[in-house]
């Protein structure tokens, strides 16, 4: 079943509301900075507290095209101001139970450039930043989409606040995403692709991902596409609920991707989740961190979950090293201390850690947590900031690769995007009380 015909329904009965967030100002940021000092070590602490002072110095007034204030995913970002990708989602987290009224509105700018077929552009090049023209900000309106971990975002919110009227303001654009999905991302027999296999625009915001060096092109389900569109269909079905709007179709697709993912994305002889071309062909198959897709959006069975857990997150030639996640397992050929092919992003320990949590594995997320917050803050006491990526060894952010032959071959500093600090020591904190 895929067909799309009855997004066009649902779409012509849902309406975006007003703005609600209520105005909290310097006492938002003032209750985040509060908080940051109090969370898990003592020794993480001036390192949180510089996070939530980065949020702050991070947020600018409105600018078109946003109606509402915006937070750039770092001043330290080497191509210049900029919002979106999964990187404003990250920063929204990290923020949320502390000042939820910033957070909803970064999310509502998230959707708010949102294309009428359904694509949430990926990156706004903001003015002043190396992609910009003319001093206005610029963006794709057809290339090149983004992971949509927003859904998340907009249920923590909800959970958070108990203000579950904001799921009306976000269903549109979500059917809207999920037709894009369908229409734009639809893989040859089942799940769905990002363009990465075909353009190498890194839409999946992976850079050079390992997966696609020996691949053909082709219209092939990616492991992580299929769960994030999972997700989306999941999200979908419960808030149409509480919209008083139930569809089953909505549920039978989410239960045709769940099946998919768990039998045809999944390789028992190794127990890890692949992209199809890499089931179908062995010599294919890499240690990449996005197999833990699945466990994150909740489509795995348990036991598919405890074996990634146990066998590969949990182990320190693999998934485990120094500074945890590597993005690529550490025993895998492929590791390199370059860019996404190795060092670890704060952003994905945060994602392994929550989707530990989905299947009850609280001790997992513990010693995830614990081993990167410890490294992220053995670096800040010696550089005084924070990373884009961390050395998975141990050693020095400045010693890794970010773009070997050009001049922007160093790690960011001073960099939000994937930097969810914040949340990742309340999680520990709330895990080992």
């Amino acid at each position: 079943m895929k067909s799309i015909l009855f997004f066009l329904l649902v779409f012509s009965i849902v309406s975006c509301s007003n703005n609600n967030e209520k105005e909290d100002g310097a006492g938002g940021w003032q209750n985040l900075a509060k908080n940051a000092k109090t969370l898990g070590k003592e020794r993480w602490q001036p390192m949180l507290s510089y996070v939530a002072t980065l949020h702050k110095e991070s947020t600018h007034p409105p600018v078109w095209p946003f109606e509402l204030e915006w937070e750039e995913i770092g001043p330290g970002y080497v191509y210049g101001p900029a919002f979106g990708h999964w990187d404003i989602i990250h920063q929204v987290i990290d923020v949320m139970p502390y000042y939820p009224e910033h957070a909803l509105k970064q999310l509502k700018n998230n959707v708010k450039n949102q294309e009428p077929w359904g694509l949430l552009p990926g990156s706004f090049w903001m003015p002043g930043a190396e992609w910009s023209s003319n001093d206005s900000a610029t963006w794709s309106t057809s290339m090149q989409g983004h992971p949509p971990v927003w859904a998340f975002a907009v249920n923590d919110y909800v959970k958070r606040t108990g203000e579950d009227t904001v799921f009306r303001y976000f269903y549109t654009p979500l059917i809207r995403q999920i037709a894009w999905f369908e229409n734009s991302r639809n893989a040859e027999g089942e799940g769905f692709y990002y363009n990465d296999i075909l353009t190498k625009r890194w839409e999946s915001g992976v850079d050079d991902g390992v997966r696609f060096d020996e691949t053909d092109y082709g219209k092939w389900a990616c492991i992580d596409a299929t769960s994030h569109a999972y997700y989306l269909y999941k999200t979908a079905a419960v808030w149409a609920d509480k919209l008083g709007m139930y569809d089953p179709l909505l549920e039978e697709r989410r239960d045709e991707l769940e099946k998919f993912i768990q039998t045809k994305l999944y390789a028992e002889d190794d127990g890890l989740f692949y992209d199809i071309w890499a089931i179908q062909d062995t010599s294919l198959r890499t240690l990449a961190f996005e197999t833990i897709w699945p466990v994150v959006v909740g489509a795995a069975t348990e036991k598919q979950a405890n074996i990634l857990i146990d066998e590969y997150l949990l182990d320190t030639n693999c998934f485990l090293t120094e500074h945890p996640i590597a993005t690529v397992g550490k025993k895998d050929p492929k590791f390199e201390l370059r860019m996404w092919r190795g060092p670890a992003w704060n952003s994905m320990t945060y994602w392994a850690a929550r989707g530990c949590l989905n299947y009850g594995r609280e001790d997992a997320a513990r010693i995830i947590l614990e081993k990167a917050l410890d490294a992220s803050a053995k670096q800040f006491k010696r550089t005084g900031t924070i990373w884009e990526f961390y050395h998975p060894l141990g050693g020095k952010p400045e010693q890794l690769m970010r773009k070997p032959n050009t001049d922007k071959n160093t790690p960011c500093h001073d960099y939000l995007g994937h930097n969810p600090l914040i949340a990742m020591a309340r999680m520990y904190e709330m895990l080992t009380q």
